[in-house]
């Protein structure tokens, strides 16, 4: 894992020239201190990644039926690139370059979050900014600020935002059909429940089926990859907010990224708070921030703002709302143990 990792040996309060082992005195022990992801027994970044990749295949499949072949070529552009650049990053800062299938998520990512008629010039060039900008450039997995693929999203929009408006109606299986340019649901305000949550809508790449999104985000709770405190509060938030200034909740569920952000996206080890209430702080001002930007924003959506304001807070978060000290105990506890 990229990173420094700082050793701290603890010491005998008899004789601070001896490291312990609280859990056998006699044994000397050594505390590693590493950046985020921490994983802990049988799990490792390279499993985790590539159960995230098997997730992600759901709402990826799904672009490609609903959107053609076309979109099949997006994914593969944006997965190649990321893997390219993080291959040439890796070689100019000279560090190891291992196939851990977190280029491959970012990529994927990133792909599914873009229209799914975008120039492939532009999916090149937004994944590579993912990888080289969002990911390297802060030192690494484990050392960005942003969730690398959203933090594409918003640099295409704002660098190429009049090539990045041609949505198109699902073709429903016509693989090979160009499809008929759109409105997204979230801009002319009308679609059915049941084509919003099958996908059969127009919208971004890997956005437009709730359920299949629903089956990849199950996936990830049932491995224990993410908790499920940040969608649901992240969701609830968006419809309970949306319920209390007059709008149609399930719209606001159901349409846009809302879906993709809160199970793939808000939940990132890296860019997501540490603890489970800071967590859902993450989560409830995300959520915030999303009806915010929906009903008084210039854009239609603002799933992919919410999560990256909220990035940008998380080190706030994480200094206010701490985690348990390493070896501290209730004095409750303490006291029954004396």
């Amino acid at each position: 894992m990229d990173g420094d990792r700082v050793e701290i040996l603890p010491t005998n309060p008899t004789n601070s020239m001896n490291p312990i082992n609280p859990t056998n005195p006699t044994n000397p022990t050594k505390l590693v201190l590493s950046p985020a992801p921490h994983l802990r027994g049988k799990a490792s970044i390279d499993r985790d990644m590539y159960i995230v990749v098997l997730a992600l295949l759901f709402p990826a499949a799904g672009g490609v039926y609903f959107f053609g072949l076309y979109a099949l070529l997006m994914l593969a552009t944006a997965v190649a690139c990321a893997v390219l650049t993080e291959y040439v990053t890796k070689s100019m800062r000279r560090r190891p370059f291992c196939m851990d299938g977190s280029a491959i998520v970012t990529g994927m990512l990133f792909a599914l979050v873009m229209p799914p008629r975008s120039p492939l010039w532009i999916v090149a060039v937004g994944s590579i900014f993912c990888i080289a900008i969002g990911k390297e450039a802060f030192g690494g997995l484990g050392q960005n600020i942003f969730n690398p693929a959203l933090a594409g999203r918003a640099f295409v929009a704002v660098s190429f935002a009049g090539a990045l408006t041609r949505f198109i109606t699902p073709t429903a299986g016509a693989l090979m059909a160009d499809g008929v340019t759109a409105a997204t649901p979230l801009a002319d305000g009308f679609a059915t429940y049941r084509a919003l949550f099958l996908g059969n809508v127009a919208g971004s790449m890997g956005e437009t089926s709730a359920l299949l999104i629903l089956i990849g985000g199950a996936i990830l709770l049932a491995f224990g990859l993410i908790k499920w405190q940040m969608p649901v509060f992240y969701i609830g938030t968006v419809a309970v907010l949306g319920l209390l200034l007059g709008e149609d909740p399930f719209f606001h569920v159901l349409a846009g990224g809302l879906m993709l952000g809160a199970f793939f996206m808000a939940t990132d080890y890296v860019t997501s708070p540490l603890t489970t209430p800071g967590k859902i702080v993450f989560a409830v001002g995300a959520g915030i921030l999303v009806i915010l930007i929906r009903l008084w924003g210039v854009l239609p959506e603002g799933v992919a703002f919410s999560i990256l304001l909220m990035n940008a807070v998380t080190p706030l978060i994480d200094r206010y709302i701490r985690p348990r000290p390493y070896g501290h105990v209730k004095r409750g506890r303490k006291e029954a143990a004396s």
